[in-house]
């Protein structure tokens, strides 16, 4: 069975909107970038592993496929390119970056059916309307937060209110050079509560 992963660049304070993904008025849209660092690409790259395939929202599809083609060289950049995209969408018109498929009119049965299937783990990233249904119909797997050291006050969240409460177990932490946490937890099921 594949396993599916969801990993979001997130701040302190849940906000995971990027450039690109602002409608005009959020004014932070390259947060992420004075944190990067070749130690943290790497540890991101070894989180994701050699092989993955992707489960998108049409928005970060449309967003990546304007930028993913264009990066060459080194096996990061390879591993996302050559990674089947697998896409919640109800127009498939302009599909383009692939190799890619759309996840169907039922996306939760969609991506039901990738999990049974042979193939590479599923990573799903950005998409902040496709990640709360997923965690909600326990199709999540483990979450990979990389974690930034900024609040932001405004902007997209991670976490929202149409997410039933969840229990995770931490599995691992690295942390990068530049204080970034890549936070790795394993779904466990419904919160427990104390009596």
């Amino acid at each position: 069975m594949r396993k599916v992963s969801i990993f979001e660049h997130v701040s302190l304070d849940g906000v995971i909107q990027h450039a690109g993904d602002d409608d005009g008025d959020f004014p932070y849209g390259e947060w992420t970038a004075p944190y990067r660092s070749p130690a943290g690409a790497q540890a991101l790259a070894e989180a994701y592993g050699k092989r993955f395939d992707f489960v998108l929202g049409r928005r970060t599809y449309d967003i990546w496929s304007g930028v993913w083609p264009k990066v060459k060289g080194g096996p990061f950049a390879e591993a996302i390119n050559a990674a089947t995209k697998y896409v919640a969408t109800h127009r498939p018109e302009g599909l383009e970056w692939g190799p890619v498929e759309t996840l169907g009119a039922d996306v939760v049965e969609g991506v039901r059916r990738l999990k049974v299937k042979d193939g590479p783990d599923l990573v799903v990233s950005g998409s902040s309307t496709l990640t709360p249904v997923l965690l909600d119909q326990g199709l999540v797997d483990e979450v990979v937060l990389i974690v930034y050291p900024v609040l932001l006050g405004r902007g997209k969240r991670f976490f929202s209110d149409r997410v039933g409460a969840r229990e995770l177990a931490r599995v691992g932490t690295k942390t990068t050079p530049t204080g970034v946490l890549i936070n790795t937890y394993r779904h466990v099921g419904s919160l427990r509560t104390a009596p």
